[in-house]
């Protein structure tokens, strides 16, 4: 990639992360502690929810895409800020330790080696998921996500109906969107198999679609193994250009 080419990458990386990042950090402070539940705000609960759990998702895309060096390339500085920033918004994660796990999948996908991968349960939804929350979710992010509830809870006065609603639920259910989509999905054992060594391979849906369940990585994902240094914005680009 040509300098000013990453330099234009670099710029709508970190336009698209920053959105992601503000959007998310806007409706977390305003569910948590302005909506009303007892008023008709409690009409925008669901919505605010959904969208929630959709930027959540974007939180782990947006640390996925600094561990590859792909949000801002040839600024690894950047990458690191962006990544760290956002695993702290969403539970506190260990961006250092999941950037090594990530490395792992990649260089043994689909396999007993790859920490995302459950090869006792290769076609199992629920054991998987399972071992990936055990994996993910340590102590740390544990301690983090109950020191912000008592915070908000005990200090700043949030309801904690708010809490659930607003911090809670889109980490859950994100959780699972992200892995359903974007490895259960593309890793499991099912037919089609796989192409290659890859192990992994492309829900082939509308690009909408694709956008909305794991901003491209169910819907691209073989192409993510293929060229893992392309963002997540790029995907469907290159399965064009490949063609």
């Amino acid at each position: 990639m040509s300098a000013a080419a990453q330099r234009r990458a670099g710029a709508i990386g970190v336009a698209l992360a920053g959105g992601i990042l503000a959007a998310w950090t806007a409706i977390h402070v305003y569910g948590v502690f302005f909506l009303d539940l007892g008023s008709r705000q409690v009409l925008l609960a669901p919505l605010l929810i959904l969208i929630q759990t959709w930027l959540s998702v974007g939180l782990f895309i947006v640390s996925h895409d600094a561990i590859h060096g792909s949000l801002a390339p040839g600024r690894p500085r950047v990458n690191r800020a962006f990544g760290r920033v956002a695993m702290t918004l969403y539970a506190g994660f260990d961006y250092d330790r999941l950037e090594k796990s990530h490395a792992r999948h990649h260089e043994s996908p689909g396999t007993a080696d790859d920490p995302d991968f459950s090869a006792d349960h290769p076609d199992d939804f629920l054991r998987w998921f399972a071992q990936f929350f055990r994996h993910h979710f340590g102590l740390r992010p544990l301690l983090f996500v109950n020191a912000v509830v008592a915070t908000y809870w005990l200090v700043l006065g949030a309801s904690m109906a708010n809490i659930f609603l607003f911090y809670g639920v889109p980490a859950l259910t994100s959780a699972v969107q992200l892995f359903y989509f974007g490895t259960y999905r593309p890793h499991r054992h099912a037919e089609p198999g796989f192409a290659d060594r890859h192990n992994a391979r492309s829900d082939r849906m509308p690009p909408a679609l694709a956008l909305l369940t794991c901003y491209n990585f169910g819907g691209y994902h073989h192409e993510h193994h293929l060229y893992p240094e392309e963002p997540w914005w790029r995907l469907p680009r290159r399965r064009t250009e490949a063609a």
